[in-house]
């Protein structure tokens, strides 16, 4: 039997049908719960944002016209209840302040879902080395790199959900990117990128980053693989972000919400559809 789609599932909720709507959250609740664990680094945080999104979504659903996509409006939803969280955290900062296929067959090179001991702990170290630089960005860079390299939003609909330009968009995943990279890059045995490169060696760094965005023109481009071909070392620091950013798209899976979330997520949902019929 064809599973019934996410837009079917909304046709059916917004006219009423509350065990689609039903369906149709509890389809997403696991992609909700996981970017509230990243933007917020804390369970319970990441729990009222779930409630709070799934309940948003089931008192809205019938104002939905479609112009965004189901993600883009989940994602809009989920952030705005993630800024309200940030600002009583405990992990908030003091102030803020302003300022494809490569990756895919990146992903294909990771380690096996069945490794040597010490590959298991090498891949634990990375991983854990990921999270970190991750939640070591500043929010307003966290999110872009979040919802663009993790969650797979394109930048457009990146722009959608954060009220941004889309050059504000690039403009700060690049800068995320990068940092993560040298966070992460020495346990991939990549050498620091400034100290390989020659003075005269292009920013390959932010040039591939922009590539991935479609920010630099063919001639620009063959110039810089051009260069790889001839450097090493820039080719080094440039596999090193290839494999960070698919380290990234390996982070996106979601994991499942736990028990007791789900429970009571579902029972203040129940109570909300209850009480409105």
């Amino acid at each position: 039997m064809t599973e019934t789609t996410d837009e079917q599932l909304l046709a059916q909720a917004r006219a009423g049908d509350r065990q689609a709507l039903e369906r149709l959250l509890e389809r997403h609740q696991a992609q909700v719960f996981r970017f509230g664990m990243k933007m917020c680094r804390d369970e319970e945080d990441a729990k009222d944002v779930l409630q709070d999104t799934l309940l948003t979504m089931a008192r809205t659903v019938r104002d939905f016209r479609g112009a965004s996509s189901l993600s883009t409006w989940l994602y809009t939803i989920a952030h705005s209840f993630c800024v309200k969280k940030r600002r009583k955290s405990k992990f908030a900062p003091t102030h803020e302040r302003s300022l494809e296929t490569e990756v895919t067959e990146e992903v294909a090179t990771l380690p096996d879902a069945s490794p040597t001991p010490d590959a298991a702990l090498a891949s634990k170290q990375i991983e854990h080395a990921l999270e970190h630089a991750m939640a070591d960005l500043e929010p307003m860079y966290r999110e872009v790199l979040i919802l663009r390299d993790v969650e797979g939003l394109g930048a457009a609909e990146v722009a959608e959900v954060l009220h941004l330009t889309v050059q504000a968009v690039k403009s700060r995943l690049h800068r995320a990117r990068l940092s993560v990279r040298a966070s992460v890059a020495p346990l991939l045995g990549i050498p620091d990128a400034n100290a390989a490169r020659a003075s005269s060696c292009p920013d390959v760094l932010t040039l591939f980053s922009q590539h991935l965005e479609e920010e630099i023109s063919q001639e620009i481009c063959a110039e810089m693989e051009a260069h790889l071909t001839t450097c090493p070392s820039c080719q080094g620091v440039c596999n090193s972000l290839k494999r960070t950013l698919a380290l990234c798209r390996t982070a996106g899976p979601a994991r499942p919400v736990p028990l007791p979330v789900q429970t009571s997520v579902k029972k203040a949902l129940r109570d909300l559809l209850d009480k409105n019929g």
